[in-house]
């Protein structure tokens, strides 16, 4: 795992992608590397940032050179060890142990044909010194990012947005309809990108430059048509398929551990991987018995501990009781995009004090749900195709008795009657629109009541971009459009997407042993029924689980990876809500209106709705904002600093 960057017939190519790799450098502290070579009347830069993983020596470092080939590479490839056998057969020499090596080698064998046969999370760009062609590439999934810039014939590209920022020689635009889009879902969705002339290459798909100024884009792996593929095959043994990716996903020469938050994802992949290292580290957190009581959040500690004391795991609890205040304008800073989903804080502090006790990758259960049907969501869907045979006027009595109950009051919080009001609040709509309304922050009316009202045609944009992805498939099975719909906007636009800002920033290297083409492939393999059987949703990953997990653990209540955010709210970050309110940049700005963001506030603090998501995400937006509109490539330093005058100016007119 890596940080990448590099120029390709840019103007000053050199002192670009030395500054892109320094402002990667948490990304790799082990080591960093630049290649240069001309291409016609100028040149290509290839700048790397190492976080050693694999092969630990020099014969590891990046960007690799060998006959004519040059690779920077950032990612894992799991079937590293098989592809090495197959290229030695045919007579290649290696001259290390890398994966890195292996990519390089399989792309002089194959070419882009070479893209289908990765297993794995990868980004790169490999230049060919004879043609003088450079092709960047990135895995199937979304694992891995990779931000690009084009001007003229020239082209550059990194791993994190804000390096390209940095760069750009003139000062990218906010694009407003991605501004848009991360207010409707509180992140910005994969095709978008939140600085206008960036883009993000898609997973699934290679871009090729060429000397003369053209460019080739391709697609060799396409989640929708794997899904389509894998409903007419047999299904698979899938516990034998989930073990068997997490056995190579412990391929590495460093330790490796463990997310372990007692929920049944992480508790399988725990289980698994101690049965393949026995005594393995896990991370696991909890939160201030005093927010996790007002937030009325369940204990998930317990059944992490009973995991690990089943499976001879060393566990580590860390308990998140943060300076929000410090680190929201880090987290902002490092998320690149404007995502308000505070599991990132978590991810980070796990990460951070893995690395403090030397750990540098660790496993996570990620894309379970996703692919499963493990979201309350899901379940939520499936309820209201039943719920809509209710006769109407009993439907009503239903509406008018919960609206009237209040989320919470000032010492706790009501999470069924939370879950009850979001549920009422699409449980009627036609199928895609109340699978949107089930996880996004706002209705369309609500929406546009918060923005500038020139927008309005934007907010028509991003939403029909949801209904043509979610509708473009070939499924006749509405928990599998669900899930389909999830694995091509929501893990990659959110989750993956803040795991790998989360965890770079704290120089560690995440694994998801679910996202894997072969566990996506047998996710695919089961009917919806299979996935959510009464009431119970992720039935067939329980099924699974249910060989190697005890039943409490596999049929607990689902778990939360997330904050105590109404606490946080109401207390830490009160003062600072009033302020963004008063005369923050998204208001001044004319983006934002002002009486909706106040509406919003009083309807919280009275107990009748929960906003504290909506503004959390205001607050990351506001500040990422600022970031964006006074200046690029800013240090985390500077930031936390204009942070903290904004938070003392708060409170001393709050």
């Amino acid at each position: 795992m890596c940080g990448i960057a590099g120029t390709y017939r840019w103007p000053d190519g050199k002192a670009v992608t030395d500054r892109l790799t320094e402002i990667l450098a948490h990304r790799g502290p082990d080591g960093a590397g630049r290649y240069s070579h001309p291409v016609g009347d100028s040149e290509v830069q290839l700048g790397h940032r190492r976080l050693a993983i694999i092969d630990l020596s020099e014969t590891g470092a990046q960007p690799m050179a060998k006959d004519g080939l040059v690779l920077t590479y950032n990612g894992e490839l799991y079937n590293a060890p098989q592809l090495r056998a197959e290229l030695e057969s045919a007579g290649v020499r290696f001259r290390g142990t890398s994966d890195t090596e292996v990519l390089l080698e399989a792309w002089r064998r194959w070419g882009t044909d070479a893209l289908p046969r990765l297993r794995g999370m990868f980004a790169f760009g490999i230049f060919d010194e004879r043609s003088g062609e450079l092709v960047l590439a990135r895995d199937q999934l979304g694992i891995k990012p990779l931000f690009l810039l084009r001007r003229g014939d020239g082209l550059v590209f990194a791993s994190e947005l804000k390096a390209l920022a940095a760069v750009s020689g003139a000062k990218l635009e906010v694009d407003h309809a991605a501004l848009v889009a991360s207010l409707l879902y509180y992140w910005v969705p994969d095709s978008r990108c939140a600085l206008r002339e960036a883009e993000k290459l898609p997973p699934g798909s290679w871009l090729r430059c060429r000397p003369d100024g053209r460019v080739e884009r391709g697609r060799y792996w396409n989640l929708k048509d794997i899904a389509a593929e894998a409903r007419h095959g047999e299904a698979p043994d899938l516990a034998a398929v989930v073990e068997d990716s997490t056995r190579q996903h412990l391929l590495s020469d460093v330790p490796v551990a463990t997310f372990l938050s007692g929920g049944l994802d992480s508790s399988y992949l725990t289980a698994l991987a101690a049965r393949h290292q026995p005594g393995i580290s896990a991370y696991t957190i909890g939160f201030r018995a005093e927010d996790a009581k007002f937030e009325a959040m369940p204990d998930d500690l317990r059944y992490a501990r009973q995991v690990a004391e089943r499976f001879g795991v060393d566990l580590h609890e860390i308990e998140i009781a943060p300076d929000v205040l410090d680190l929201l304008p880090q987290m902002t800073y490092h998320l690149d995009e404007p995502i308000g989903d505070p599991a990132a804080i978590n991810t980070y502090l796990i990460c951070s004090a893995a690395r403090e006790a030397g750990v540098k990758v660790l496993l996570s259960g990620m894309g379970a749900d996703e692919l499963f049907a493990g979201y309350r969501k899901h379940l939520a869907n499936v309820l209201a195709l039943r719920y809509q045979r209710v006769p109407r006027l009993l439907r009503r009595g239903v509406h008018a008795a919960v609206d009237r109950l209040p989320v919470a009051t000032a010492r706790r919080g009501y999470r069924s009657v939370r879950f009850a009001k979001r549920f009422l609040s699409f449980a009627e709509l036609p199928e895609e629109t109340a699978f949107r309304r089930s996880y996004t922050m706002y209705d369309q009316d609500e929406l546009l009541a918060l923005i500038n009202p020139d927008l309005a045609g934007t907010v028509d944009d991003v939403l029909t971009e949801h209904a043509d992805i979610y509708q473009d498939n070939e499924l006749d099975d509405f928990v599998n459009r669900m899930c389909l719909g999830d694995a091509r906007m929501f893990l990659p636009g959110l989750n993956l997407a803040y795991t790998d800002r989360s965890s770079m920033a704290a120089s560690t290297e995440v694994r998801v042993p679910y996202v894997d083409v072969e566990v996506v492939k047998a996710a695919f393999a089961f009917p919806g029924d299979r996935k959510i059987a009464g009431r119970q949703g992720k039935a067939v990953l329980k099924e699974a689980a249910s060989s190697i997990l005890p039943k409490e653990i596999v049929h607990r209540p689902k778990g939360l990876f997330s904050a105590p955010l109404r606490a946080w709210m109401s207390r830490d970050l009160a003062p600072l809500v009033r302020e963004v309110i008063n005369d923050g940049e998204l208001v001044n700005s004319g983006f934002l209106r002002r009486d909706a963001l106040r509406r919003m506030v009083a309807e919280d603090a009275s107990g009748q709705r929960d906003f504290s998501k909506h503004l959390w995400h205001v607050l990351t937006l506001e500040y990422w904002y600022r970031g964006a509109t006074s200046g690029s490539g800013r240090s985390t330093r500077s930031t936390t600093q204009d942070f903290m005058g904004l938070q003392r100016n708060s409170e001393e007119h709050g």
